[in-house]
């Protein structure tokens, strides 16, 4: 009876007195070690899973012993009597949740977490250990997507699978915020490493040759993306209350964009005369119509202009990408840049720019000179 810690290999529990588990581990010396509690109640023993810290073990441990001690109920630990189901279930049920854009996104990561976590598993047997094995189970899976030149259905990139575990942290967090529990197991676990830079950026002859290619609905949504970086929701959601074609500006409300901020957005001159072309109807507000009706899905269309242009390889969010680096290379600022897209931080931003070997090979050298230029002689003395 008293504290114990959890094995960082096999996961057994053991007394603080033993310093090495039968497995070899050294668990005195081990950082970042669970702890947990024992005590009997009526005859039966109990485990509580504490957590990282030791001090609260130790807290947690002298609650229970004076509870015993003036015969009080001692409450257990709520994570080993909730199922992961049921905290799910809560979960999606809450009104901040169900307010999401990305609710049915969100749904669909939580299916995954609960089909290989178990519905009926208890959260204290949720460790950091079990959550790295779901990253693992998960990469082994395929996926929805299939390669575009082999036909074969691609594995579950590192980048879904760190969605997913981002997910579940954010369930744990929001269930610590609402008294429902009292630590969060999956704290620990890293992020796997992506590598899923986008390396597509078109000139402006191709993207003149895929908005060609378009069908009259969309080029102007194209266009639009191309030169101002908006992303598709904000594009085909826009309304003429929004657009300001006399300052130059479409100018975003909070819920108008991914991050719930505003922002202002400049416009090209030939966005602005793309817009000034396009008739405004008397029956809506939206911008872009079809056959004189709202759309927000062109993606068959949008994929049929890109193999009439010739273009492979390239996704309508990769006009992005081809805004923002434009306008690195017209010698605006980050500060600027960032501004005009909604990045908050500099790490996305920077995915998000590609330096050719063009820009590498016009290098400035302090000396004015380039290396071919000097004698042999003086470099090697």
């Amino acid at each position: 009876m008293g504290l114990l810690a959890e094995c960082p290999k096999c996961k057994k529990r053991l007394s603080l007195k033993r310093k090495t588990c039968s497995c070899g581990c050294n668990i005195g010396k081990s950082a970042g070690k669970t702890y947990w509690i024992e005590y009997y109640v009526h005859g039966k023993r109990k485990r509580e899973r504490i957590g990282k810290s030791k001090g609260a073990a130790e807290n947690r441990f002298r609650e229970v012993q004076t509870a015993k001690a003036e015969d009080r109920h001692i409450d257990k630990d709520p994570a080993s009597i909730m199922t992961f189901g049921e905290l799910v279930q809560w979960y999606l049920q809450l009104p901040e949740v169900l307010a999401k854009k990305s609710y049915r996104r969100d749904t669909e990561m939580v299916r995954h977490l609960k089909r290989l976590l178990g519905g009926t598993t208890k959260i204290a047997a949720i460790t950091a250990g079990r959550v790295e094995g779901y990253q693992q189970a998960r990469l082994a899976e395929p996926s929805i997507r299939k390669d575009k030149l082999t036909g074969r259905q691609k594995m579950t990139a590192p980048s879904t699978v760190n969605k997913e575990v981002i997910t579940l942290k954010t369930i744990f967090n929001r269930a610590i915020r609402h008294g429902r529990l009292t630590v969060n197991p999956a704290q620990p676990v890293k992020k796997l490493p992506e590598n899923n830079v986008r390396m597509r950026i078109l000139s402006t002859e191709e993207a003149d040759t895929l908005i060609s290619c378009c069908p009259p609905h969309i080029k102007p949504i194209v266009l639009i993306a191309f030169y101002t970086g908006m992303r598709l929701g904000e594009i085909v959601k826009l309304t003429w209350d929004k657009v300001d074609l006399r300052e130059g500006f479409i100018r975003l409300e909070n819920q108008d964009t991914k991050t719930n901020d505003g922002r202002s957005v400049p416009l090209h001159p030939r966005a602005v005369d793309t817009l000034k072309r396009i008739p405004r109807p008397i029956h809506t507000t939206r911008v872009f119509l079809k056959d004189g009706k709202p759309f927000n899905e062109f993606k068959n269309s949008y994929n049929t202009a890109k193999k009439k242009a010739g273009i492979e390889d390239f996704t309508f969010h990769d006009l992005r990408h081809c805004a923002i680096n434009n306008m690195r290379l017209a010698g605006n600022d980050y500060f600027r840049i960032m501004a005009a897209s909604g990045h908050k931080t500099t790490a996305v931003f920077k995915r998000y720019n590609l330096v050719t070997e063009k820009e590498l090979s016009e290098m400035k050298w302090l000396d004015g000179e380039k290396s071919s230029e000097r004698e042999v002689d003086t470099i090697f003395g």
